[in-house]
């Protein structure tokens, strides 16, 4: 059978229903309160990628070095895609869709949860790495099953396996389809101290749905609980925000927490009374101290998942105080500035043997004290600043840091508390760890040297503890002063050739706003036609899948915007090849941009080719950028050889260069056309506006981007893409001004792309702007 009911499974099943689904039927056959559902079994899985018979293929895939970023995007791209692609049996579909009609009344809300056959497991959780869809309908069941297969391919899912010494072929993986449960309240309980073993209760607890807890999105109240007379210490935080099923849609959203619920106590001491005894409960079931993921729906405490706690340091455990006073909990903060004391007089994290001065704290997840650089980490393309030894403080984490926080000396996050991925994985690599700080990425300075002491919570000015002799310096092309301003408006940079990529890199860009895509064409000293001709059309895609990607690569995961084709007659008579070209007047307004590629659709069929086959790469941080366009019939017939050559408009981003007035007054026909961006390419839009050759010397002072002509064009455009959600943006020249710079930032625009040596200098321009904004509006 491809199903079992819950009932029906017992902690032997493990092979047969994945950690997860053992666990559930185990708290099932114990009495405890488990909500109905059932399992389609790891079995099915493993049938359904062989009778297919992309079992092979699906493993070949993934048997590549996790260490190289570039390799590991590709396979789990390919080995999703063949699941992902795959039809579901007949019989399958109806046996899965005839259980779920028991589960409910054919119109219920389940939860849909990955179950692996390698995870909760005592030597490695791998906690947090399938996927886990909550609110899922009839309608949806059968794809959110196969996305969950599918989930054990995750970039981080085959990184971390490999890392743990698991065969890709011996780990199968079953699906838990269970009744929701719409929790008013719920949280996570480790049923003893998970660094130490202590007869020490934490319990975690938030509003609505425990997503919110165990992603780190809020920070939790945290109950330190001690076991033997149930004495108690609470953290109350402030919760922002909580996860919770929007009635219209049924969609899983995030809302605001009131703000007269923000700062109240979760969970009574009735309830806590409640979740211990169920937490004994568990612990005494399974002989072993246990992370048990809970929801309280009208008084009702129910179980969500049982997991033993993987990160008990068995020589901390052996020394603790065997009376499991509440003392190893002492330094617990809340993250609001001032430490909380576990008991009364006890000073908590100021108590830090280390002389220099508190500067944020928060709780200690993971034990230990590393001194090192603080790397601030506002999104995941400022992964890649994060060395041997410096220490990481975002947000929050998530799986996809997971390579970058193995690196690091230390984590530091504003949000999260004792269970969220943070502290989870931090733990389980041995790295010290500080949770739910609130403001630690506002309140420390990147590069400075800061000493994280996982234990007390508390992150100290200076370096207090020597680094180790291994750890490498940091690297010396990066900037490190001034620090790069962080702005809410991107500043990308402009790259002509991929041999720059590696400079336009170390500016700390947040991406690339033009990749000029005729350079590597003009590089080739042959028109395409005659590259065409004399080496294939194979040969031509290649070079320019390989010139795009290395710059793909030096950027990723930050997006590139590459333009397609745009080199005038004149340049390309100068090639191999060039005598076919027609002999223009005036080449700067003749047969170029998207007129060309419309024009000649068999030759731009090779660039989008090129687009398509990185995207099956793996590099989704690529861009398509038209040049020269003029109206939405540009951009419908562009879209049409798109979905020809298979690249889905709807799934990656693309858009038009603004450069003409009649772009600039066309630019809501685009927009509804689905562009996703319009970028301003200032050189030939202030041309084509004010009737100045940008090339003729006798009209060059009359050359002026910061015309009034010009600014109202841009701001008019800013303003429409704003009402259709469609993002701007400037990769002419002129961006590298800061008068336009101000310009642009005031306008609203999304991001502002300057030439390598300018990025600096804009990047400090866009924050002065910024602050400026900021500070008038509360004025």
């Amino acid at each position: 059978m491809a199903v079992l009911w819950l009932d029906e499974i017992s902690a032997g099943d493990l092979e047969t229903v994945g950690g997860k689904g053992a666990s559930l039927g185990e708290l099932t056959s114990a009495g405890l309160p488990v909500p109905p559902g059932f399992v389609v079994t790891a079995g099915t899985y493993r049938s359904f990628i062989e009778e297919a018979e992309i079992d092979e293929e699906l493993f070949a895939a993934v048997d590549i070095d996790v260490d190289d970023s570039a390799a590991l995007a590709d396979a789990a791209d390919r080995a999703q895609e063949l699941i992902l692609e795959t039809p579901f049996p007949d019989e399958l579909r109806t046996e899965i869709l005839e259980s779920y009609h028991e589960v409910g009344d054919g119109e219920a809300f389940v939860a849909v949860r990955s179950s692996a056959t390698a995870e909760d497991l005592p030597d490695a959780s791998f906690a947090g790495q399938q996927e886990t869809f909550l609110n899922v309908t009839e309608e949806a069941l059968l794809d959110r099953v196969r996305e969950c297969w599918a989930s054990l391919f995750t970039q981080r899912a085959i990184y971390y396996r490999q890392e743990q010494g698991f065969d890709h072929s011996a780990v199968n993986i079953a699906v838990v389809v269970q009744q929701m449960v719409d929790a008013e309240k719920s949280g996570v309980m480790f049923t003893s101290h998970p660094s130490t073993g202590d007869a020490t209760m934490i319990i975690e607890a938030a509003w609505g749905l425990g997503e919110a807890v165990v992603s780190g999105a809020v920070s939790p109240d945290n109950y330190v609980i001690d076991r033997e007379d149930r004495s108690m210490d609470v953290t109350i935080a402030e919760k922002k925000v909580m996860h919770e099923k929007d009635e219209a849609t049924g969609q899983t959203v995030e809302r605001e927490v009131p703000e007269d619920r923000r700062t109240q106590r979760v969970v009574s001491d009735d309830e806590i009374d409640a979740l211990m005894d169920l937490g004994e409960r568990v612990e005494d079931h399974y002989g072993e101290p246990q992370d048990v993921e809970w929801a309280i729906v009208d008084g009702d405490v129910y179980m969500l998942q049982s997991r033993p706690i993987t990160t008990i340091d068995e020589s901390g455990a052996d020394a603790a105080d065997p009376t499991g006073s509440v003392d190893a909990a002492k330094g617990l903060t809340d993250g609001s500035g001032s430490v909380q004391a576990a008991e009364s007089g006890s000073t908590g994290g100021a108590d830090s043997s280390g002389s220099g001065e508190i500067l944020v704290d928060g709780l200690g997840s993971s034990p230990g004290t590393v001194s090192g650089p603080a790397r601030i980490v506002i999104k995941l393309d400022d992964l890649d600043k994060v060395s041997e030894g410096d220490i990481i403080v975002t947000e929050m984490t998530m799986p996809d840091m997971v390579p970058a926080m193995k690196r690091a000396s230390g984590i530091i996050t504003d949000e999260g508390g004792m269970t969220s991925h943070a502290a989870i994985v931090s733990r389980e690599l041995g790295v010290p760890a500080i949770v739910g700080t609130t403001n630690a990425t506002t309140a420390l300075d990147d590069g400075q040297v800061v000493t994280l002491d996982g234990e007390k919570g508390a992150v100290l000015e200076g370096s207090e503890v020597e680094p180790d002799e291994e750890t490498e310096p940091v690297e010396e092309v990066r900037p490190q002063s001034p620090v790069k301003p962080m702005t809410a408006t991107e500043v990308k940079v402009n790259v002509s050739i991929p041999e720059a990529a590696e400079r336009a890199a170390a500016t700390g860009a947040d991406g690339v706003g033009l990749l000029r895509m005729e350079h590597m064409i003009l590089s080739l000293n042959q028109t395409p036609a005659k590259f065409i001709a004399e080496n294939g059309e194979d040969a031509y895609i290649t070079e320019l899948v390989e010139g795009i990607r290395g710059v793909a690569d030096e950027f990723y995961p930050r997006p590139v915007r590459v333009r397609t084709l745009d080199a005038p007659t004149d340049e390309f008579r100068q090639l191999e090849g060039g005598e076919d070209e027609p002999d223009e007047h005036n080449p700067m307004l003749g047969y170029r941009g998207i007129r060309r590629s419309l024009d000649r659709p068999d030759v731009f069929a090779h660039e989008l080719e090129a687009f398509r086959r990185l995207y099956e790469l793996g590099y989704d941080n690529v861009e398509i950028m038209l040049p020269l366009v003029n109206d939405a019939e540009d951009i419908y017939q562009t879209k049409k050889l798109m979905k020809e050559a298979g690249i889905d408009p709807e799934r990656r981003r693309w858009g038009a260069m603004i450069e003409t007035p009649a772009a600039a007054l066309s630019v809501e026909g685009m927009a509804e056309a689905g562009i996703d961006f319009a970028s301003f390419g200032t050189n030939d839009l202030t041309q084509y506006t004010l009737a100045v050759d940008r090339n003729n010397e006798h009209v060059a002072d009359r050359f002026d981007e910061l015309h009034p002509a010009i600014l109202r064009l841009i701001g008019d455009v800013i303003e429409t893409c704003r009402e259709h959600d469609v993002d701007t943006s400037i990769c002419g020249q002129a961006g590298s001004k800061p008068e336009m710079a101000r310009f642009l930032v005031n306008e609203g625009i999304s991001s502002i792309s300057a030439n390598i040596d300018a990025v600096r200098d804009v990047q400090h321009e866009v924050k002065r702007v910024e602050q400026k904004l900021l500070v008038d509006s509360v004025r």
